[in-house]
């Protein structure tokens, strides 16, 4: 098993070499992460008044709870004080924000009782964000905005960090995604149809890891592990929040984690924005990575079961 770092004062450069290893850290609430954490928390709460977030959906049916987050969501993930308090927790971590560019921070909601786990609240089997056309440079921010519990948050599965699963990321095109899937999540509420790469094969997910920060706590790991959302039986909706980055100089010299199975077509990278003034990663590196899509626009592929 690989380490997991608490509070850790490496350098950028190493504490990446170490994600790209499968290391994991977390980290104890800083001010910066906290501004984000109390922003988002405004805004859910304003969604949500007068009722409690974290117990609303016990209190009114799945539609209308639906229709809160398909604005609710977008409203966080657009909003451009968001893109302001990035920067601010990036230069807080040492990255240097010339060389660092990061993806819209995304609002994420894990309801309780199996209430909603599609859609616009899609409940993550176990994967690899590399299976959905994500760099192998990629790292993962992710942090709570309530207090969560080992039964509300997310579980990681290092053994497989480095070992390849059978998979079905060859279905999975990240243009084709956007252009066909993304936009009707909040149209699925009791099943998704939509087309995820799944596992192929048996997985040994027990016994797994669970890193519970408190609220603005800051859990950072590579795109390339294997994680997974647990079911909720707390009682509780877990609020989170999640953003990706990627350092420049590693995606020119594809520094990243090793490849163990994904085979997905496509980029994200076209998504990302450097810290200093937004501009997009240049062309002629997204075009190192932008590869066709395998599968005809009419072919059939496997659908999400869950």
């Amino acid at each position: 098993m690989n380490a997991v770092w608490l509070d850790s004062s490496f350098s950028d450069d190493e504490r990446r070499k170490r994600l790209y290893d499968g290391d994991l850290f977390i980290f104890s609430p800083r001010p910066s992460v906290v501004a984000l954490r109390d922003f988002a928390r405004r805004m859910v709460q304003e969604a949500f008044h007068p009722l409690e977030p974290t117990t609303a959906q016990f209190h009114m049916p799945v539609e209308q709870y639906v229709a809160i987050l398909a604005k609710l969501k977008p409203a966080f993930i657009h909003h451009p004080a968001c893109k302001e308090m990035l920067r601010a927790i990036l230069q807080d971590f040492g990255c240097d924000l010339e060389q660092i560019y990061f993806d819209v921070p995304r609002l994420r909601t894990s309801t309780a009782a199996k209430y909603l786990t599609a859609g616009i609240a899609y409940a993550f089997h176990p994967h690899r964000d590399t299976w959905y056309s994500a760099p192998h440079s990629q790292l993962n921010w992710w942090f709570p905005i309530y207090d969560i519990e080992p039964s509300n948050g997310m579980a990681f599965h290092p053994r497989y960090f480095a070992r390849g699963v059978k998979n079905s990321s060859r279905i999975y095109n990240y243009a084709r995604w956007n252009a066909e899937s993304r936009q009707t999540a909040a149209q699925h509420i009791h099943e998704d149809p939509r087309p995820q790469p799944h596992a192929e094969e048996p997985l040994e997910l027990v016994p797994d890891i669970r890193l519970v920060p408190p609220p603005g706590g800051l859990i950072l790991f590579s795109g390339q592990q294997l994680h997974s959302t647990v079911e909720n039986t707390s009682n509780r909706t877990r609020f989170s929040i999640d953003f990706r980055t990627v350092h420049v100089g590693d995606v020119r010299e594809r520094r990243g984690a090793p490849n163990a199975d994904s085979e997905c077509t496509g980029t994200t990278l076209r998504d990302y924005l450097r810290c200093t003034d937004l501009a997009h990663i240049p062309d002629e590196l997204v075009a190192m990575y932008d590869t066709p899509d395998k599968l005809p626009a009419a072919a059939p592929v496997a659908t999400n079961p869950h």
